[in-house]
């Protein structure tokens, strides 16, 4: 059964979870942002490729630190950022230690994709 908060405690628990990362990965975070979403839009979900019915437990937009060398100068820069979405993670989680736990690999598997890391990259380190 899903387990819901509050949008207030929500956001505590994603603070937590961003408190608790590795020291060499918590430092990023001041360049990578974390916002919190309701869900995502069905027009994002069609962005992707995805159906509406589909769980995104979050998103890294912008340019990796592998790509931005390559487009740096060209325009105005794409700001990085993470989007998580509390409704899919709740949908997944079974209580707080869960929410918890999904909350941080969802921040750990977008921030590997700011350092470039591909989804299986990701799946083979545990954050898939």
């Amino acid at each position: 059964m899903p387990y819901h908060v509050s949008k207030s405690e929500f956001a505590r628990l994603v603070q937590q979870a961003l408190s608790e990362l590795p020291p060499q990965f918590a430092r990023f975070l001041e360049e990578v942002p974390v916002e919190i979403r309701d869900r995502p839009s069905p027009k994002l979900l069609r962005k992707l490729g995805m159906d509406q019915d589909d769980l995104l437990l979050g998103l890294y937009q912008g340019p990796s630190l592998m790509d931005r060398s390559e487009i740096e100068g060209r325009g105005t820069p794409t700001l990085n950022h993470i989007l998580i979405f509390q409704e899919d993670i709740e949908l997944v989680s079974e209580s707080e230690q869960d929410l918890i736990r999904e909350i941080r690999t969802t921040v750990l598997h977008e921030l590997g994709h700011h350092f470039g890391m591909t989804e299986r990259d990701l799946d083979e380190l545990g954050y898939g």
